[in-house]
């Protein structure tokens, strides 16, 4: 990038711009995952909707790659790029609850933590992610898969609008009865569509759940996940519950000689009656013998919450994910097998359930198109040292190939990881020559391509 460029961006921009030579550019060309440490020629900092708008435009007529980042949380490190323009909307968090109405207007950097806060105080809520420290904007526009899914349905399920910076520079709304098309687009087709600044969303009354967390020795693993694949088929709504693979981390719930091992777990959350809490808990203690367990009423946002420690900025990341319309006992078997060889406390395997409430919407309603599955399943291998990169990155894709025979061919956009572009067809099923034509019209010369991306249509 030209000097003169840098110099339009500061003349246009009165946000920060921070290039090589500014402190704490480091900083802010940073993102989550460590595995992709870019050096952009420009980072800015916007701190409200015109200095996307200058942003856009100038790596636009400048022929620069252009990324956006939100919570900075893209497993494939899309929210940076290597001699281009970064768009970091982090600055931009405000979060606007209004009670009677029950929505809330969430700026384009504002994270779950961010919003389950500001709603949490009005005792509301609205689907969001397992990770509090995930960006609202990068969830929402995959689809939105959280604890109240089967309740309330993907996070773009309760999406009211949207407003979106454009290829072109312009500020459109987004909504049933503005720009439909682009509206049907972006729930689900991920941020290729433009840059957006904020969302509104329907609330639901949600304050404090019934949370639980139970650890099963592995010999039980096989019972879990049978038990789980019949359970939750039919199970309550205000049920969400996925298993997993876990090294137990010193926890108090843990017994000191214990942590270090490796379990598979129940991680329940209970959004009907406080007082049903208790006994929703038990289908779980009656799967197998519990060795330690965490039961008891949470504020919503304090479960959101309890995983991110396991996940902090700086790690080193590798993600694979599946759809799956069934479990039969084959895939169990392999679930079971690689998920007991679990590498890291920051490693897992989760299954995710996307049925109840998210069964209710379309499949051609919104750009999400595996609205018939049963099961979201991702596998994360998070870690510190670049030495172990072949070995981690090794077990995710050797699980992951085990168990792809029993899943559809295409799998959740917000799991994907860098080298799953041949999949994008597959993630979007009969969807994908829509948001072709749509993506065509919107930006056509594919200026929002640092994503799971979706080409125009020639």
């Amino acid at each position: 990038m030209s000097k003169p460029v840098i110099g339009q961006l500061r003349e246009r921009i009165r946000a920060a711009v921070v290039t090589a030579e500014d402190p704490g550019y480091d900083e802010a060309r940073a993102v989550h995952n460590a595995m992709f440490d870019k050096r952009p020629e420009a980072v800015i900092r916007a701190e409200q909707v015109a200095d996307v708008i200058a942003g856009v435009n100038v790596a636009r007529d400048a022929g620069l790659e252009l990324a956006i980042r939100g919570g900075g949380h893209s497993a494939p490190g899309f929210g940076t790029t290597d001699g281009g323009l970064v768009i970091d909307l982090s600055p931009m968090r405000g979060v606007y609850v209004d009670p009677g109405a029950r929505t809330a207007r969430v700026w384009g950097g504002a994270t779950w933590g961010d919003f389950n806060y500001a709603a949490h105080a009005y005792g509301l809520a609205t689907t969001g992610g397992i990770i509090s420290t995930t960006g609202v904007a990068g969830l929402t526009l995959g689809g939105g898969i959280g604890y109240l899914a089967r309740r309330y349905g993907l996070s773009i399920d309760s999406l009211r609008s949207a407003e979106v910076v454009t290829a072109d520079g312009r500020v459109l709304e987004a909504s049933e009865k503005e720009n439909p098309d682009l509206f049907w687009a972006l729930r689900g087709g991920g941020g290729n569509f433009g840059v957006v600044t904020s969302f509104e969303f329907e609330l639901h009354p949600v304050a404090d759940i019934y949370a639980g967390i139970f650890l099963y020795e592995l010999d039980y693993a096989t019972e879990l996940l049978r038990f789980f694949r019949d359970f939750i088929a039919d199970a309550p709504e205000a049920y969400g519950a996925f298993p997993a693979f876990q090294i137990a981390p010193p926890l108090e719930f843990i017994p000191a000689d214990r942590v270090g091992d490796t379990f598979c777990a129940a991680i329940v959350c209970w959004s009907g009656p406080l007082d049903e809490g208790e006994q929703a808990m038990a289908p779980f203690r009656d799967i197998a013998p519990v060795t330690a367990q965490m039961a008891a009423p949470l504020p919503y946002p304090a479960l959101n919450e309890a995983f991110d420690a396991l996940y902090p900025k700086g790690m080193r990341h590798y993600w694979k994910a599946n759809f799956l319309t069934s479990l039969p006992d084959a895939a169990i078997e392999q679930y079971v097998r690689h998920g007991a060889r679990v590498p890291d406390v920051s490693a897992t395997m989760h299954l995710y359930p996307v049925n109840g409430a998210c069964h209710r919407v379309g499949a051609d309603e919104t750009a999400f198109a595996y609205r018939d599955v049963t099961f979201a399943q991702i596998i994360v291998a998070a870690w510190q040292d670049p030495a172990l990169d072949a070995d981690r990155i090794g077990w995710v894709r050797g699980y992951h190939q085990a168990v792809a025979p029993y899943a559809e061919a295409g799998g959740y956009v917000n799991f994907m990881s860098h080298d799953d572009s041949a999949r994008v067809q597959d993630n979007y099923r009969g969807h994908y020559r829509r948001l072709a034509e749509i993506k065509r019209y919107y930006d056509p010369g594919n200026l929002f391509h640092l994503n799971q991306n979706i080409p125009p249509e020639a």
